[in-house]
């Protein structure tokens, strides 16, 4: 909790695309602006609402959801940990193995016919002539 930012919540940026500011989200253009009284009340009735709800939904639900978020990701950790890494290990094992094995019949038998085919195809000739 030593390193916990408690100014800035969001180093990494995760969530940049939140644009909730009344500015980011009321705004009157030229021409139609409602009275000065309203537009100001609006400001704070729309911050007053953001704020309280925000803050009334976190206490209800910040806990429970942070906990089972954690829970979600240890989960992935320990998966990835104890399961697929070391699952992709045997296949990249076993599968290096056939690769090889793969790779040497390709050379001995094909790798012949693709190049006695090359030089079959390099000797042919094509010119244009026009036609009268």
């Amino acid at each position: 909790m030593a390193d916990l930012d408690m100014v800035n919540r969001d180093p990494n940026n995760l969530n940049n695309h939140l644009q909730i500011c009344f500015d980011d989200v009321i705004g009157e253009p030229e021409g139609a602006h409602s009275a000065d009284c309203v537009f100001r009340n609006s400001y704070k009735c729309y911050n007053g609402g953001k704020n309280c709800c925000y803050m009334f939904l976190t206490f209800l639900c910040g806990l429970p959801l942070a906990l089972c978020w954690g829970c979600e990701f240890a989960m992935i950790t320990f998966q990835h940990v104890w399961q697929i890494t070391p699952c992709l290990r045997v296949f990249m094992i076993n599968l290096g193995c056939c690769q090889k094995f793969l790779g040497s019949c390709v050379n001995c038998c094909l790798a012949p016919i693709c190049e006695t085919c090359g030089l079959f195809f390099s000797n042919i000739k094509v010119s244009n002539a026009a036609t009268t």
